[in-house]
Parts: C-alpha cells; sequence; structure tokens
C-alpha cells in the first residue's frame, strides 16, 4: 500500500512574498547623497562679456591641490586650517591692497554706495585628489564667504545671513558674490 505524503499548500506563497517585499521596500532607507550647493551666475549680456574676458591676475585667488592632497595656496604651500582666513582676507580687500583685488562702487539696497570686491577664487585639483580633500577645500571656501556674509548682516541687521528675509539676503549676496571658478583636474605626477 501506498503512502500519500501531504502537500504544503502554496496557494499564498505568492501573495506573502509580495507583501514581504513592499514592506522591505517601503521600511529601508537608503543614503542620497546631496551634493555642493553651487548657483551657476546668468548669462551677461554680449558687450559685457566682452570685458569680462579679461579679468586682471590681481582678482584671482588660486588654490590647487595634489594628488597627494596638499594645498598651494596663491603659488605657495598652505595648510588647510589657514585657507578660510586667507580667503576671507582676499575676498573682502580690508584695507584696498594693490595686490588683492580691485573694487568697483555699486548702489545696493539697505547699504547705499558700496565698494564691492571683483574677486575670484580659482580653484583645481589633480586627478588623484582625495574626495574627502575636495570637500574639505570646498568646505572652507564656502565658510569664508558664510563668515563674511553673517559679519556684515549681524553688522547692519543684527541677525545672521541665514535669518534674513529675500531681500537682505540678495543684498549681500551682491556685496559678497560667491564667485568659485572650478578648473577641469589635471594629472599633475603620481597616480
Amino acid at each position: 500500500m501506498a503512502r500519500n505524503v501531504p502537500e504544503i499548500p502554496t496557494a499564498s506563497m505568492a501573495d506573502i512574498a509580495f507583501m514581504l517585499l513592499i514592506f522591505f521596500l517601503v521600511a529601508t532607507t537608503m543614503d542620497v547623497d546631496s551634493g555642493l550647493s553651487r548657483t551657476l551666475p546668468p548669462m551677461p549680456d554680449s558687450e559685457q562679456q566682452d570685458d569680462d574676458q579679461q579679468i586682471r591676475e590681481r582678482n584671482i585667488f588660486t588654490v590647487r591641490v595634489n594628488h597627494m592632497d596638499m594645498l598651494l595656496v596663491e603659488g605657495k604651500p598652505a595648510d588647510l586650517r589657514n585657507l578660510r582666513d586667507l580667503a576671507k582676507e582676499f575676498i573682502a580687500n580690508p584695507n584696498d591692497e594693490p595686490h588683492l583685488p580691485e573694487k568697483i562702487v555699486e548702489e545696493v539696497e539697505f547699504f547705499g554706495d558700496v565698494p564691492i570686491s571683483r574677486q575670484v577664487i580659482s580653484l583645481q585639483n589633480a586627478r588623484g585628489t582625495s574626495y574627502g580633500m575636495y570637500i574639505k577645500v570646498q568646505n572652507e571656501l564656502t565658510a569664508a564667504y558664510n563668515e563674511l556674509r553673517d559679519g556684515i548682516s549681524m553688522d547692519r541687521f543684527g541677525r545672521i545671513f541665514d535669518r534674513l528675509d529675500t531681500d537682505q539676503q540678495a543684498a549681500i549676496r551682491k556685496i559678497y558674490p560667491m564667485r568659485i571658478s572650478e578648473a577641469e583636474p589635471r594629472q599633475v605626477g603620481g597616480n
């Protein structure tokens, strides 16, 4: 006599697997890289482009990072801890030094006539630069602008830049526009 082996009911197995799949999709969090916040400047008029093509050397603050994550600022070795202060002095040019960026006087809402620096920070990394160093340099340069904006914001409005309304922020951005130009990475020695 043959013995019947009981069968396992599998009718609802697909439904259970589908519900588990949905549960794990909903319950799982995914890390998302947020990236760097950069706003490109608007396209200038055609006649302004001809004037802007020639940026004077004194208006450019050069920052280079090699494949060993070593920093070169204005052609001299520098430490990451000093980069923010060097950038702030260059951007603001508080004493109108002739080797720092030239300034042009413009009318700015809430401030009147203000001398505005024509500065540009030029950043170039070697292809072997670590991502961590790249981010640290970007953070220091951004922090330089943020500290200058916070300083003028506190002097004029008694609040930090992030707590101002949009018109006040626009006025301060006009005084300290963030101009960071990134050159294409180069292969500079090593890997």
